[in-house]
């Protein structure tokens, strides 16, 4: 996960606190953070106020055109003589829902090409309607963009968008866009499954093995999300710990692609070097099985990352202390209970499940 996108999910999951914590620790803007301040009030019509368009213009620009950043509308700045603009006082958007609106319709408009990437997100909203929206603007695979409002092209420098020096300019007209890869998880399914039915997992021969398991299995996909082809996609799986000795991580379906040996738990495979991926299609990896049977015994960590040439990875983790497991795995299993599995499955990656997805 990027800076920038950290910022965002903490502005998401903590609301107004994060920014009362940007004001109490004198937060500065920086290379991924701004602050705004809102002049569309609606008095000079049904549209964003001329300033407000031009600072989102800019910071479009500058955090598209470098590794992307957040704006936070609704913080009042104070110079700091030595560490720069800092966040002072909380200054709420009036209409935040309406604000919001204006926002959206105007981000297409600001660019040269537009970033259609670019999310906003209501921080949070009194009994007056009035708020915060934090605005995201990730790296653009379409750099270099320029403002509509002046004809520039931004970069981000220390705490500002500035213009950007010929020399960088030529070299992002120069720079091939990179292709981006979505991590997926797909096909969730979760089953109990009764020992005597299916004797591969638990033979005979054990000492009292269990009567039944839980597989819960899905598919892991990339999805080239970018307007480039991709190409060498991977994926690189490690359980270093399965709950147990009666537990079990299997891979399946990669027979299409190129295998790295590896050790017993990990899955590291690449597409063929003739395999290209077509913008805005997808490619499935593996299909995995997770088994777990109601003698747990030690905590279950799954680390995975998936990725192409040339891209920025993206990371997902399965980790399941071993009490919260074994509570989980009861509940599936216990008896004369009506199972809903789509609410465990829910529960199961809600709770367990963490990443890049």
């Amino acid at each position: 996960m990027s800076r920038a996108e950290d910022i965002f999910q903490k502005l998401i999951y903590f609301g107004e606190e994060a920014i009362d914590e940007f004001i109490v620790n004198s937060q500065s803007e920086e290379l991924f953070l701004d602050f705004k301040q809102a002049d569309s009030l609606g008095k000079n019509g049904n549209s964003l106020h001329k300033d407000d368009r031009r600072n989102l213009a800019k910071c479009i620009s500058g955090f598209g055109n470098s590794e992307g950043g957040v704006v936070v509308w609704g913080v009042e700045c104070s110079r700091n003589v030595e560490i720069g603009d800092v966040a002072r006082a909380k200054v709420k958007v009036q209409n935040v829902h309406r604000f919001l609106s204006w926002l959206e319709n105007a981000i297409s408009g600001c660019t040269i090409p537009s970033h259609n990437k670019v999310r906003n997100h209501i921080i949070s909203v009194d009994e007056n309607g009035a708020g915060f929206v934090a605005t995201y603007i990730p790296k653009s695979e379409l750099a270099p963009l320029m403002t509509t409002v002046g004809n520039t092209f931004y970069i981000r420098s220390g705490s500002n968008n500035v213009p950007a020096p010929y020399s960088v300019l030529a070299g992002m007209f120069g720079r091939r866009p990179q292709a981006d890869i979505d991590l997926l998880i797909t096909d969730k399914k979760l089953e109990i499954l009764e020992n005597s039915e299916a004797d591969i997992l638990y033979p005979s021969s054990i000492d009292c093995p269990p009567d039944k398991y839980m597989k819960i299995s899905f598919v892991i996909r990339g999805n080239n999300e970018s307007n480039v082809i991709a190409r060498e996609l991977y994926l690189s799986c490690n359980t270093t710990s399965d709950g147990g000795d009666y537990n079990k991580v299997r891979f399946l379906n990669y027979n299409q692609m190129d295998t790295i040996a590896g050790v017993e738990g990990q899955l590291n495979i690449i597409t063929r070097p003739e395999l290209r991926v077509p913008p805005r299609s997808s490619v499935k990896f593996a299909t995995v099985e997770i088994i777990l049977s109601p003698y747990v015994e030690d905590d279950f960590l799954m680390d995975g990352v998936v990725g192409a040439d040339g891209t920025a990875p993206k990371n997902f983790r399965i980790y399941a202390p071993k009490n919260r497991l074994r509570s989980f795995v009861a509940k599936a299993m216990k008896e004369d209970a009506e199972i809903d599995t789509q609410v465990l499955l829910g529960e199961f990656f809600g709770e367990f499940v963490v990443g890049d997805l």
